[in-house]
């Protein structure tokens, strides 16, 4: 996959000075939106590239409801997948992690459709093509109405805008995006407009370039 200690790179969540803190915390505030917005119907997730699971764990571990959630956490990396695995069996929901390529369309044969994507911390570590292709993608992990939830910088160039723009034609309308000042992290939340698409078995829609 890449040279990156991702497990290294995640610890960087916890300093209350790393603009990756901020980001976490605006990504939690869309997951709780998502999670008040649905009660008490159940809610399946679909976390990709999830790291160590803190941003959806995080919320869940905070809610009285979490029972009502089933949830499926990818995550190519051994350490980071074994650290969500051992938060989440502190939970009452149903959450599956599994180590595997998150890019690879049949690892979510069993777990689609989820009416909660997450796609955050991804979008900055493949090309803008592959960008392009997992948006694209996108409406095959959808359940009617279903929310993506995702992230990128919005450094020189801005793939931002594209991105938006992106969404826009693969059947999705714009819910939120996070862009603070301060900083050049960004959340967007987009909700299926269009209808579902059945899963493509058999595709890789991104390639990991670090």
């Amino acid at each position: 996959m890449t040279n990156t200690n991702w497990s290294d790179w995640h610890d960087a969540y916890a300093r209350p000075d790393s603009g990756l803190a901020d980001r976490l915390t605006a990504v939690r505030a869309q997951i709780s939106r998502r999670l008040d917005a649905t009660a008490p119907d159940p809610v399946r997730v679909v976390s990709a590239c999830s790291g160590d699971g803190r941003d959806l764990l995080g919320v869940l571990d905070r809610r009285s409801d979490a029972d009502r959630v089933t949830a499926l956490l990818v995550e190519y990396d051994s350490e980071l997948a074994s650290r969500a695995r051992a938060a989440a069996k502190t939970l009452s929901a149903r959450v599956e992690v599994r180590q595997a390529d998150a890019a690879q369309s049949d690892v979510y044969a069993d777990a689609v459709p989820a009416d909660l994507v997450l796609l955050c911390g991804i979008f900055g570590n493949i090309s803008d093509a592959d960008v392009r292709t997992t948006i694209d993608a996108a409406p095959q992990l959808c359940a009617p109405a279903a929310e993506v939830i995702w992230t990128r910088h919005r450094g020189d160039p801005d793939l931002t805008p594209s991105i938006r723009e992106w969404f826009a034609g693969a059947g999705f309308e714009e819910v939120a995006f996070v862009a603070p000042d301060a900083d050049d992290w960004s959340v967007g939340v987009h909700r299926l407009a269009s209808d579902p698409r059945p899963l493509d078995p058999g595709r890789q829609w991104f390639t990991f370039f670090r």
